[in-house]
């Protein structure tokens, strides 16, 4: 295929399927919850707006290199073979060129409106993703999805220290349960998808060590992530409302973790990786709401 059919089919909308955008917003709302937890009054405008247009350029940026790299096991899975790249709408330098200009600007933007400490942790978590886990550990290991969580769970953080400019550990606490999530989240979608995984010869876990034990290592995290999940109120981060809250969606998620080990039907691992989406951005939102009706004596920032 030619660089001119590349060109002919390539629409604005490729170009934002490369940056993954649900991903993405998911992400961002963790950052913002960082971002608003970290201060007991309202966040100006000047802060929030550089900071999520940085960190979600730089994410953005994560995503296309994903796409890139993963071109050829896109085009042998069935769930990714009409991305932009194995569909031949984008070619690989189109791909190469946008990641690294939207990667550039967004890193130029909290480096210039928000702090350096905010900028340097977001490229490493780009590294973290695009690189090591993408390149390296997606290949490479059956812990891939565990090892290279932690770069998606550093959003929280990133919000933090845009506000800070300091790394906390309750915003540690925030990166922890995003990190515990990533594997029964990421694990759902493998057992559903596990012949597509084989079929691309990736070493998902189910791929590697089996369907049984994958669903066991599910309800063992789902698990640790309901006992982190109590953390927040625990050390005083948080209230009833998030207790409350948090508590009735760990006890929905282990509900779905015992049905795919012990009575699965068709599609119960898929649902429960959609679950799962809905579980962590209600679980953020929770941490949101609680803390401003915590805290009644809000005032704008200047």
């Amino acid at each position: 295929m030619t660089e001119m059919t590349y060109k002919r089919h390539a629409q604005w909308r490729d170009y934002l399927e490369l940056t993954k955008p649900r991903v993405v917003l998911l992400l961002l709302l963790t950052a913002l919850v960082g971002i608003c937890l970290a201060s007991p009054t309202w966040v100006g405008w000047d802060i929030v707006v550089p900071a999520m247009v940085g960190i979600g350029l730089m994410s953005g940026s994560a995503a296309a290199v994903n796409h890139l790299v993963d071109r050829h096991i896109d085009a042998r899975m069935a769930r990714t073979l009409r991305r932009p790249l194995p569909s031949g709408n984008l070619s690989p330098r189109h791909v190469l060129t946008f990641a690294a200009l939207i990667g550039a600007l967004g890193f130029v933007v909290l480096a210039l409106w928000v702090n350096m400490l905010t900028a340097w942790l977001t490229f490493a978590s780009l590294v973290g993703y695009a690189i090591v886990y993408t390149m390296y550990l997606k290949r490479a290991t059956p812990q891939n999805i565990v090892i290279g969580g932690l770069a998606g769970a550093a959003p929280p953080l990133l919000g933090w220290t845009a506000v800070t400019n300091e790394i906390h550990p309750h915003a540690i606490l925030l990166v922890m349960i995003v990190f515990t999530w990533t594997p029964p989240h990421f694990w759902a979608l493998a057992v559903h998808r596990a012949k597509d995984y084989a079929k691309a010869e990736i070493p998902m876990l189910p791929v590697t060590h089996g369907i049984e034990f994958t669903k066991t290592c599910i309800l063992l995290y789902t698990i640790l992530l309901a006992i982190i999940c109590l953390l927040p109120y625990i050390v005083g981060m948080s209230g009833l409302i998030y207790l409350i809250g948090s508590s009735v969606l760990s006890i929905w998620f282990l509900v779905y973790a015992w049905k795919l080990k012990f009575a699965p039907e068709k599609h119960t691992a898929y649902r429960m990786f959609t679950f799962s989406i809905w579980q962590l951005m209600a679980l953020f939102v929770l941490l949101l709401v609680d803390h401003y009706v915590a805290t009644p004596a809000l005032q704008l920032a200047s």
